[in-house]
């Protein structure tokens, strides 16, 4: 987001549950990015940025939001006589009338609800190898988002993912993927689909 080297006390996205998104870029402002894109080591944003060491890879450090907890609103206290509306009534003014003759008695409120938590709002093939790939600084597309806030309920991300990516050379050399097969020598077809004209 910041540009600056990648660390887990920077801050970042924040997606709701099951949200999901796509990060198309480096962040430029609140509206733009510049694109990602693969390229050589040289032409990368590391390495023109002069931080050709890390590349290779992509990281995501999850955090959790810190909920705050908050105690459900006390049960309201039904009356002796169950829901009768006459007996309520009574009651309500006999208690009246109990509170008025008493000197030191005070009337007692009803504790408002507590608002509940909103919802969070991976010697052969040597020769192969080729020049590292890195992730270029692309071209400025429109990439809208706007700043919330956002407290991590730890110091430490509940996760980390890393995602390594190089030429199919490099990955087939250090054995992450296969490594391709040589083309069999040419071999002659007695059924040519059709006879061709001869020379002259």
């Amino acid at each position: 987001v910041s540009g600056e080297t990648a660390s887990t006390g920077q801050t970042g996205y924040v997606l709701a549950p099951w949200q999901t998104t796509e990060i198309t870029g480096w962040r430029k402002s609140w509206q733009e990015a510049a694109a990602f894109y693969f390229t050589s080591l040289p032409d990368s944003y590391a390495a023109r940025t002069d931080r050709p060491d890390n590349v290779g890879v992509i990281g995501a450090a999850v955090f959790r939001e810190r909920v705050v907890y908050q105690p459900p609103a006390p049960p309201v206290a039904r009356n002796r006589y169950g829901s009768d509306d006459r007996s309520a009534r009574a009651e309500r003014r006999d208690s009246e009338s109990r509170s008025s003759s008493d000197a030191s008695g005070s009337a007692t409120r009803e504790a408002p609800a507590a608002a509940s938590p909103a919802p969070g709002d991976r010697a052969p093939m040597e020769a192969m190898k080729s020049e590292k790939l890195g992730t270029g600084h692309g071209e400025r597309e429109y990439s809208p988002t706007t700043q919330t806030a956002f407290e991590r309920a730890s110091s430490n991300p509940a996760e980390v993912v890393q995602v390594r990516y190089d030429s199919w050379a490099n990955l087939a050399a250090a054995g992450i993927v296969p490594a391709p097969r040589p083309r069999p020598p040419f071999a002659p077809d007695p059924f040519p689909r059709f006879a061709p004209d001869p020379r002259g």
